[in-house]
């Protein structure tokens, strides 16, 4: 059957697109799902419109998939945790455990199979990238502590901007460092030209001798 796609399907096509598919895949899952509709002449008819519109639900999806992105990027979860000396949990905190930290943090639904990581079973900082969507994957930090310490102890120690000082010093020891090789290099040649004045002199007393 040549049917007309209403939405896009994966494997199939793009809103718009005129495809043939076995008869009971049309009657019995998309027409009904409203993914697609029979192709006559009527309905063909109707492409540029149904093409426009998908055109327009995709940059709509596209626009709260981007904000949602920008959300989640850097967003920070903590869980305080029971863990042995070695730091293993007693137990691991689960997908659906950061989805729903997630959800509650940000108001947004969170699908846990967005979430690209298995139970979590080891105190520290986790990096997660959540894929929802196309090639967005933004990432987010987990931190499982232990109850007593402090969650920020596990992020990375920033490195602090060189400062004035700091700039001077390094520019005045490259300086120094220039010089040394230059004065290094100047006695090497005054040390040749020497060598070479003594040889010239031996060799005339010599000369002078024969």
């Amino acid at each position: 059957m040549k049917i007309l796609l209403k939405e896009d399907v994966e494997t199939l096509g793009e809103a718009g697109d005129i495809v043939t598919v076995a008869d009971g895949y049309a009657r019995n899952y998309l027409v009904p799902q409203g993914l697609a509709v029979k192709a006559t002449a009527g309905q063909v008819k109707q492409v540029d419109v149904i093409r426009r519109q998908a055109r327009l639900k995709r940059e709509r999806i596209e626009s709260e998939l981007a904000a949602l992105a920008e959300k989640l990027t850097g967003t920070q979860l903590e869980f305080e945790v029971n863990a042995s000396e070695r730091g293993r949990l007693y137990g691991s905190v689960t997908q659906d455990d950061v989805a729903a930290a997630l959800e509650a943090k940000l108001a947004e639904p969170i699908d846990r199979r967005k979430l690209d990581t298995g139970p979590l079973r080891q105190i520290g900082l986790h990096t997660i990238p959540v894929r929802i969507g196309g090639e967005l994957a933004p990432q987010i930090s987990v931190i499982l502590y232990r109850e007593g310490e402090d969650p920020a102890s596990y992020l990375p120690v920033p490195e602090e901007p060189a400062g004035p000082e700091a700039e001077a010093a390094e520019l005045e020891a490259s300086a120094d460092y220039e010089a040394e090789a230059v004065a290094a290099e100047v006695d090497s040649v005054a040390e040749v030209a020497e060598t070479e004045a003594t040889d010239e002199a031996e060799g005339g007393e010599e000369s002078a001798q024969d």
